[in-house]
C-alpha cells in the first residue's frame, strides 16, 4: 500500500507548493504556469492531444519492436560465433555511445525530410537496441556449463537447446533490457521529432515545439505531462510482463 500511497502524496505534494509559489511570487504565466492552467490546456485540446499522443506512441512500439527482433537475433548469432561478436560488437557500441543529436540530422537526410516518422523510427531504433542486446547476450552466455554439456551428452537439437535451456535463460535479462529501451525508444522518437522540426510532424515533440513558438508554456507542460505518462506505463508495463513471466515460469 505505501509503495502506491506515498509517490501520490508527494506528487500533490509537490503540485500544491508549486501552486503556492507561483501564486505568492506572481510569476508570470509564461515562466511558469500554475498547475490548474496546465490541466486546463489539456482539457481544453483533447483530440489534439489524442493524436499527438498516438503518433509518438506508435513510433515508439516501431521502434521498440525492431531493437527486440534485432536484439535478440543479433545476441543469438553472437552466441554462436564468437569470432562474428569480436568482429560486430564494437560497431554497436560505436553506435550505443555516440550521442542520438549527431546522427539524427544525417538519417533525417539520408530517409528525407518527406520521411519524417520513418527517420523517428530509425533514430528511436538506434537508441533503443543495445540494452537490448547487451542483455540477451549476458543472459546467453549465463547458462550453467553442466546444463549445457548435458544437453550436449544427449543429443539436443540447437533448437532444443534454445528453447529448453538457453531461452528460459536469457528471459529474464531480455526482460529487464525491455524496461531500459522501451523508455529509450520514446526518447529517441522525440529527440528525432524535435530535430526534424517539420510542421509534418504530429507527435507531440512538435506539438511542444509548436507551443514554445507560441510562448503558450502551459501547453509545453501539458505536452511534457503526456510523454511523461506514457513513458511510465511504458515502464511499467513491462514491468508487470516480467512480473507476471516470472511468476508464471516459478509456478
Amino acid at each position: 500500500m505505501k509503495r502506491v500511497f506515498l509517490p501520490i502524496a508527494a506528487f500533490i505534494s509537490v503540485l500544491v507548493f508549486w501552486d503556492y509559489y507561483v501564486t505568492l511570487n506572481d510569476v508570470p504565466k509564461f515562466v511558469l504556469p500554475p498547475p490548474l492552467s496546465i490541466w486546463a490546456a489539456l482539457l481544453e485540446n483533447v483530440p489534439l492531444w489524442i493524436d499527438a499522443s498516438g503518433a509518438t506512441l506508435w513510433v515508439t512500439l516501431q521502434a521498440l519492436l525492431a531493437a527486440i527482433v534485432s536484439g535478440v537475433l543479433l545476441a543469438l548469432t553472437f552466441s554462436l560465433s564468437r569470432t562474428f561478436e569480436a568482429t560486430v560488437y564494437p560497431f554497436a557500441v560505436v553506435l550505443q555511445v555516440t550521442p542520438v543529436v549527431a546522427i539524427a540530422p544525417l538519417v533525417l537526410i539520408w530517409v528525407g525530410i518527406d520521411n519524417a516518422e520513418r527517420a523517428q523510427v530509425i533514430i528511436a531504433w538506434l537508441v533503443a537496441f543495445f540494452p537490448i542486446l547487451a542483455n540477451m547476450s549476458a543472459g546467453l552466455k549465463s547458462v550453467d556449463a553442466n546444463l549445457s554439456d548435458l544437453f550436449k551428452l544427449y543429443g539436443a537439437t540447437p533448437l532444443q537447446r534454445f528453447r529448453l535451456l538457453l531461452w528460459p535463460t536469457a528471459q529474464p535479462y531480455l526482460l529487464a533490457s525491455l524496461k531500459v529501451s522501451g523508455g529509450l525508444a520514446l526518447i529517441g522518437g522525440v529527440v528525432a521529432e524535435f530535430v526534424a522540426g517539420s510542421g509534418t510532424s504530429t507527435g507531440l515533440a512538435w506539438r511542444i515545439i509548436e507551443a514554445g513558438n507560441r510562448l503558450q508554456i502551459e501547453k509545453m507542460f501539458a505536452g511534457l505531462l503526456l510523454l511523461a505518462v506514457m513513458g511510465m506505463l511504458i515502464f511499467y508495463g513491462f514491468t508487470l510482463l516480467e512480473w507476471y513471466v516470472t511468476r508464471r515460469h516459478r509456478g
